[in-house]
């Protein structure tokens, strides 16, 4: 699966820590992320990821493989208690989530069951889908 993170800078470490405590799932998949976000995970999990510009350009990156089918799942971490103008508003992301039925944490909670069910082989969506 094609994995795509994405964190506002308050939530950066939870992410690295979040990929450091499911690091033997995330290794058996592709991992794409927004620039400054994979250079975290990276340094930390020595995970390999693809990693996008920083910041908006990065997630409009991320959005573009989502409308081309080429994201299958996004966790993306952000502070709706302090957003900053010049982090990316999740509103966009979630819509094309929606529209391309690829599952989407916003918060470590879901994260968690997402990245069970991965684990376990439960998020084959696209083949319920498609058959």
């Amino acid at each position: 699966m094609n994995i795509a993170l994405i964190a506002h800078e308050s939530k950066k470490e939870l992410m690295v820590q979040f990929c450091i405590a499911y690091c033997g799932i995330l290794s058996r998949h592709k991992i794409c992320a927004t620039g400054r976000t994979g250079k975290l995970v990276a340094e930390a999990t020595g995970l390999e990821i693809t990693s996008f510009f920083s910041g908006s350009v990065g997630v409009q990156q991320i959005e573009s493989r989502i409308a081309c089918d080429e994201i299958d799942m996004v966790l993306f971490f952000g502070d709706p208690l302090n957003p900053k103008p010049q982090e990316p508003d999740q509103t966009e992301v979630t819509r094309l989530c929606d529209v391309h039925t690829v599952p989407i944490a916003t918060n470590i909670a879901t994260a968690e069951v997402l990245i069970h069910g991965l684990d376990r082989g439960d998020l084959d969506w696209r083949a319920i889908i498609n058959s």
